[in-house]
């Protein structure tokens, strides 16, 4: 049976005897991950600073975790106008799921036809930039490792293989 080792804010975390070895699983809560894409065929990506983080500031598309009471399309809108500042029509191109160590769900949207729509960043003032980048530029960054965020860079190759953008 699973016990609660850890409960944070974020992350929880259990044990579980199985046999002779226990087990640990890490369970994370629902992400969210949006590409923009403007009229003239560029994605906005963020650059953002994040204190607790190694490096402290990353290159990262619109992303956040999802609120429970909301399904992960009014999500995506809300991170959108929230990171951002626009609004627009949302595709979910991919659900990925990982289950074992570490459990978690993570929903891929791109978004097109955007409009100015801001709502206020709970997260606080930590958006440094917001880039507007070609294919090539996006892949360059992930090349050199500026855009290195795991999920998200997976993300960018499901959406990459199924010819979106």
């Amino acid at each position: 049976m699973e016990e609660i080792a850890f409960k944070g804010q974020f992350i929880q975390v259990t044990t579980e005897k199985i046999g002779e070895i226990l087990w640990e699983r890490a369970y994370l809560p629902e992400g969210i991950v949006i590409f923009p894409i403007t009229d003239a065929g560029k994605i906005l990506l963020i650059r953002e600073r994040r204190p607790h983080e190694s490096p402290p500031v990353r290159l990262k598309p619109v992303s956040g975790v999802a609120e429970k009471n909301q399904a992960p399309i009014e999500n995506a809108l809300r991170e959108m106008q929230e990171e951002i500042g626009f609004k627009g029509e949302l595709e979910q191109f991919w659900e990925y799921k990982t289950s074992g160590t570490v459990n978690s769900v993570t929903h891929f949207f791109i978004a097109r036809n955007l409009e100015a729509s801001k709502l206020p960043n709970p997260d606080g003032d930590v958006i440094e930039e917001i880039l507007e980048l070609t294919v090539s530029e996006i892949e360059e960054k992930i090349k050199s490792e500026e855009f290195r965020w795991g999920v998200s860079a997976m993300g960018w190759f499901k959406l990459r293989s199924l010819n979106l953008i």
